[in-house]
C-alpha cells in the first residue's frame, strides 16, 4: 500500500502526506520575503520509522524547485534530510534575514 502522495495545502500552509484518504503527516511552513520557511514536519506515530517522513521531504522540496522557489529549513528534519541528500542544497536559501 504504497500510493502515498503529497499535495500542498495552500489555505492551512502545509504540506500533507496523504496515504488514499488518510493524512499520515505534514510539513506546515510560512512565506518570508519570497521564500518558503519550513517549520515543523509531523509523521503519525505509527507510521515512524518507515521513511515516511523522507518521502514527505522529497515531495516537498520537489515541488518547491518545480515552482522555483528557495527553503529555509528551520524544521530539524528537512535541514537533516537536505543535509543527507545533496542534490536538495541547492534550494536552501542562505540570505541572513530575520526568520
Amino acid at each position: 500500500m504504497s500510493d502515498l502522495q503529497v499535495r500542498d495545502d495552500t489555505t492551512a500552509l502545509r504540506y500533507e502526506l496523504v496515504s488514499g484518504d488518510d493524512v499520515i503527516g505534514h510539513a506546515t511552513y510560512r512565506w518570508q520575503s519570497g521564500r518558503v520557511v519550513v517549520e515543523h514536519t509531523v509523521v503519525d506515530r505509527e507510521r515512524r520509522e518507515q521513511g515516511k517522513g523522507s518521502t514527505l521531504a522529497r515531495g516537498v522540496l520537489d515541488d518547491l524547485r518545480s515552482r522555483g522557489l528557495k527553503v529555509v529549513p528551520q524544521c530539524p528534519f528537512i535541514a537533516s534530510f537536505i543535509e543527507e541528500n545533496p542534490e536538495y542544497r541547492d534550494l536552501v536559501d542562505e540570505t541572513p534575514d530575520d526568520v
